[in-house]
Formats: C-alpha cells, sequence, structure tokens
C-alpha cells in the first residue's frame, strides 16, 4: 500500500484560537494546536505541517495570502489542507483558484466555528477528519469543507446566523 502524504499549512483562524475572557471573544494562538492533536491519531497517511501565518482571518494581508500561495506552488506535495479562519475562507480559496499556476493538486481549506482546543463541542476534530478524507479522495482542484459539506470556491457562501456555509446555487433549507 502507498503511503500517502498530506502537507497541512495552518493560517490561524479560530480553529486555532482560545477564549480570552477580559475580551470576551477568541483569540488566534501564537503557535497552532493542530499539529499536537494529528500527532494523537493512528493515520495511514504521513502528514507534515507548516505554520504560514497565525491570524484572524479579517486580518490577513495580500502578503500571507500571496505567501500562501506561493508555499502551494512550491510543495512537493499534491495533498494539501489548508486551515483557515471562516470569515474569509471564501475569499482566499477564490484567490488561490485564480492565481494558482499548478492544476495536480487536491487543496481542501476547513476551519471551525469553535476553537479546537479547550472546548467539548468543537466542530475542529470532525471538520479535519473530513478534510483528511476529501483531500484524498476528491479529484485535483480547490475545494472547502467544513461540517460535512464540499464547496467549489465560486459557490460557497457563509451564513453568519447559522454559522455554517451554504451554496449560493442552492436554495437554502
Amino acid at each position: 500500500m502507498e503511503n500517502k502524504r498530506i502537507q497541512i499549512l495552518l493560517t490561524g483562524g479560530t480553529i486555532d484560537a482560545q477564549w480570552d475572557g477580559k475580551l470576551d471573544t477568541a483569540v488566534v494562538n501564537e503557535h497552532s494546536a493542530v499539529p499536537d492533536y494529528f500527532k494523537k491519531l493512528i493515520l495511514y497517511a504521513e502528514v507534515d505541517f507548516a505554520e504560514v501565518c497565525m491570524k484572524d482571518s479579517r486580518n490577513l494581508k495580500q502578503e500571507d495570502i500571496k505567501k500562501l500561495l506561493e508555499l502551494v506552488e512550491k510543495s512537493p506535495y499534491d495533498k494539501i489542507i489548508i486551515t483557515h479562519g471562516t470569515y474569509t475562507m471564501p475569499d482566499t480559496a477564490k484567490y488561490l483558484k485564480a492565481n494558482l499556476v499548478r492544476r495536480d493538486q487536491t487543496i481542501v481549506l476547513t476551519g471551525s466555528m469553535v476553537p479546537l482546543s479547550g472546548f467539548w463541542n468543537s466542530d475542529a476534530p470532525f471538520n479535519l477528519g473530513y478534510a483528511v478524507a476529501k483531500v484524498e479522495s476528491l479529484p485535483p482542484g480547490i475545494y472547502l469543507c467544513m461540517n460535512g459539506r464540499t464547496f467549489n470556491p465560486d459557490e460557497v457562501a457563509k451564513n453568519l446566523s447559522e454559522g455554517k456555509y451554504y451554496s449560493v446555487f442552492e436554495r437554502e433549507q
């Protein structure tokens, strides 16, 4: 059996945040909790991590997105997961789709509405597992995988009141 390799590029967002009671909001960690989470799992795939930045996605700058694009373009991996804040995840996916020269990679962006660490009801573990399953099974392209759904960057929007994404081409249920 072939040893599958996945690269996970970390950009911060709620998935890598902790609750700050003084500020009454989630604050992105200095370093990602995702690699430690994966160390506890028994996966068939070999997983490599790289921190691109650790920011709330609303604070990502053009330089951060260009750095992400450059890392994806130069990556020796053909299966890449990008953890990302949910506010601007669709924007980053669209940017990558429009500017990525390579077309031989399967790239999945995922994140969570609740931080990975410190919350029993976090959607992060499920979303990370779903992203691993989808990056291994989808054809080359760029996808958003959240809460058991896979979206094309051109169709996805976030419903803030429900805390989930939906396809702009489907009638909301």
